[in-house]
Order: C-alpha cells, then structure tokens, then sequence
C-alpha cells in the first residue's frame, strides 16, 4: 500500500531509481498537472482540466498517470500563510490519501504557498510566455510545486 508523504526525503527512499513523477495544483474548480522526465531532471506543465465529481477527478487523475509512466506523485498543500492547515487543506489531504490508496502511489504533499505569485512573476519575467487571456494557469502552479518539492531551477520552459 502506497503512502502519504510530507518529508522529501521519505519519499525519494520508497520511489523506484527511475520514472517520472506527476504534479497536481487542486483547487476548488481545477485541476493542473505537470510531470518529470523519468530522469526527475525536466519539468513540463501539461494541462489544466475543469474538476468535476471527486470520481471523475480520481480517473482524470489516473489516466495521466498511465499515460505519463508516474511513480509517484506531487501534490498542493494550501497551507495558510502562518504555515497552519485550514479547510483547503484538509480537501487537499483527502485527496492525497484517495490518491494513494487507488492508485497505489506513494504521494508527496508540498507547500504551494506563494506558488501563484511565483507563476505571475515568471510571466512578468518574460521567462514563460503568458498564455492567452483568462486562460487558465493551473498547470504552471503545478510545475512550481513539483520544482519546490525537487529543489530545481524551473527557468524557462
């Protein structure tokens, strides 16, 4: 049975030596993914889908997870700013337990605090190019915190 996780190195110690990894940015309306290259050395933003019923997110969930070859998974928690957990992240820690029970992958939970100001700035940067307006930007949420839980340089894409 696959585990919940909130230390890296833990869950670095149960991974197999290679596969990639996926991100999730859960929010209330949205989903975003991101994932690794099976080396864990490139992060790539993948796409952001409306959530719909928790089942329907759970197989939304792992049909990117086959489809990406993931051995584990990184996953948003919305921590308030004084580092406490509040409703949102309790959801986003149901969600992690769902997910490692069903699809029998060990879950990292990290700190997604100021994941949107980070995606804004690198926008402003011109380090990524802004998508077209109103779209959504979930996914870019998704490869910051997959770059905060690896400790890597996002850069440009």
């Amino acid at each position: 049975m696959a585990e919940l996780f909130d230390d890296l190195p833990a869950f670095i110690s149960v991974l197999p030596q290679s596969g990639g990894l996926l991100a999730i940015d859960a929010s209330k309306r949205r989903l975003g993914f991101a994932g690794t290259d099976p080396r864990r050395l490139l992060i790539t933003p993948l796409s952001t889908m409306q959530r719909r019923r928790l089942q329907d997110d759970l197989e939304a969930i792992q049909a990117r997870v086959v489809e990406r070859a993931a051995v584990g998974i990184v996953l948003g928690l919305p921590l308030n700013m004084d580092g406490s957990e509040g409703p949102m992240a309790v959801t986003a820690r149901y969600l992690g337990n769902r997910l490692a029970l069903e699809l029998a992958l060990p879950v990292l939970m990290q700190d997604e605090r100021l994941t949107s100001f980070a995606v804004e700035d690198a926008f402003a940067e011109g380090r990524w190019r802004r998508p077209k307006r109103d779209a959504p930007v979930d996914h870019y949420a998704a490869a910051v915190i997959l770059a905060d839980a690896l400790k890597l340089d996002l850069g440009g894409f």
